[in-house]
């Protein structure tokens, strides 16, 4: 199930073999033409560097806005500092509530209400995934002639081999199919949920090797930004499965975090940390390689942190709500060659505008045949003035509620629905003014409140029947593989 094989028996982790005949085909073509012209090959001037940047999307998990050093946490992250004093400070960029469903906007930049990836994550039991006619961000830029890597965690469908990222326009992926792993032992799940089943792979082939999870992503990260293709420039995602649960970290981190009195808070900045120095050890690849100055990075989190350990403050909620705690998270632009640094913009963002802005700031075609709902906003990040107002949405099902909110311009409406009763209960704010969700204006407000009601109504019909919701048992005689690379179905 893994990728070819070249001639010397060597895994061709940038470009298939297609690709490379390819690229001995133009190679051939130059050297004729070179000839023609009546000097020999090695006489010629050397190609011309691709002028285009490199591109590395950093996707971090769970990590909520008080978690960062330059929101002033206690959390030691100089890395995501540094990235954040030199480049473009997004102080209002929203993923959603949960892991997959900002996974899945982030790569087609349409909303996943449109796929039915909205509600919930896909469980290990889930054999949906993002529905192989969405075209998604890695095909257009290998069609405009990226190399493109993925390291880390995918979520967005294990079940079959065309759902996994070495055939979504990916070439090369290493890391986990799934959510919760154990950082030492790669075995999902954990607590009552552990399979037993590794889920490490690389290009679909189980790797089983030792080392913690975070420090493991970060290395092959180094390793493809060293042995990249340097005729092609790199897209590369990477996606830390930290600092999501469980709550594992190298002792030594967690010791030095002992003035910290909650032991879950203790080892939650451990894994931090260890997540902003695998950051740091990308940058420096960058820097050695001499590429830092031409690479546009953009870092943020899926969504916010767990409400248990992790910090949102002033936002009110967190991981699970649509509550700005839930779903505005830390964000950064950074490209030294091509974006001036130093500033923050406070025009509101989504996750599903990353792929038409990368495109847009790379000079890459997209290529996706149905309407994105994000757009690019790489004008605003560069300073332009705010684009007309549009509404942003946000859904997720908990074990006895639905929660839902539309933003639009200055007002943002929170609605919960029980699934107990019927009953529902309407929340109303004025998010500009009020980002700590600390005043329910609906009383004032029932026009706003019925505008805004009949916008989120009209975005619910969007679901299709066939979509995935919260199901957090598996269903009968469901027996996870032995390992899961091995598992999934051709």
């Amino acid at each position: 199930m893994g990728k070819p094989v070249n001639s010397n028996g060597i895994e061709n982790g940038f470009g298939d073999p297609k690709a490379y005949r390819e690229a001995i085909a133009l190679v051939a073509v130059a050297a004729l033409a070179a000839v023609l012209a009546g000097c020999r090959p090695e006489d010629s001037d050397p190609p011309v560097p691709d002028p285009r940047p490199n591109i590395v999307i950093i996707l971090v998990d769970d990590l909520g806005w008080n978690d960062v050093g330059y929101h002033g946490s206690e959390i030691r992250t100089p890395f995501i500092d540094r990235l954040a004093r030199e480049g473009v400070r997004l102080s209002r960029f929203y993923g959603t509530p949960i892991c997959t469903s900002t996974r899945a906007g982030l790569m087609t930049g349409r909303s996943p209400m449109r796929y039915g990836l909205i509600y919930a994550v896909i469980q290990l039991w889930t054999n949906y995934g993002l529905p192989l006619d969405e075209h998604i961000l890695p095909e257009s830029f290998r069609a405009a002639g990226y190399a493109t890597a993925m390291v880390g965690k995918w979520q967005l469908g294990h079940d079959h081999v065309r759902q996994l990222p070495f055939n979504r326009g990916f070439d090369h992926y290493y890391g986990m199919v799934h959510g919760p792993i154990d950082y030492f032992t790669h075995v999902v799940g954990f607590g009552p949920t552990v399979t037993g089943a590794v889920d490490w792979q690389r290009n679909g082939r189980t790797v089983y090797e030792d080392g913690y999870a975070t420090d493991l992503l970060a290395r092959e990260a180094v390793r493809l930004i060293e042995t990249r293709d340097r005729g092609r420039p790199l897209l590369l995602y990477l996606a830390f499965n930290a600092a999501h649960s469980p709550l594992q970290a190298p002792q030594n981190l967690i010791d030095s975090y002992a003035e910290i009195a909650d032991e879950r808070r203790r080892i939650f900045a451990a894994m931090v940390e260890s997540m902003d120095a695998g950051i740091g050890s990308v940058l420096m690849a960058l820097e050695r390689e001499g590429i830092s100055d031409n690479t546009l990075i953009l870092f943020f989190s899926d969504n916010g942190s767990h409400q248990t350990w992790g910090r949102t403050e002033p936002l009110r909620g967190g991981k699970g709500t649509v509550f700005e705690g839930g779903i505005r998270v830390p964000a950064i632009v950074h490209w030294p060659a091509g974006l001036e640094g130093g500033r923050e913009v406070s025009h509101a963002f989504s996750n599903l505008d990353v792929f038409p802005t990368l495109a847009a700031a790379a000079g890459v075609p997209p290529r996706n045949e149905k309407p994105f709902d994000g757009r690019n906003v790489w004008p605003q990040i560069q300073g332009g003035d705010a684009l007309p107002a549009r509404d942003l949405f946000f859904a997720v099902e908990q074990s006895d509620d639905f929660w839902f909110a539309v933003l639009h311009g200055e007002w943002k409406l929170v609605r919960i629905e029980s699934k107990r009763n019927d009953q529902a209960k309407n929340h109303l704010f004025q998010i500009e003014e009020d980002v700590s969700e600390a005043n329910d204006v609906s009383a004032a407000h029932p026009a706003i409140v019925t505008g805004l009601m009949q916008r989120l109504i009209e975005w619910r019909r969007l679901h299709p029947s066939t979509g995935i919701r919260r199901n957090i048992k598996p269903h009968p005689g469901w027996v996870p593989p032995e390992d899961w690379a091995s598992g999934v179905r051709q």
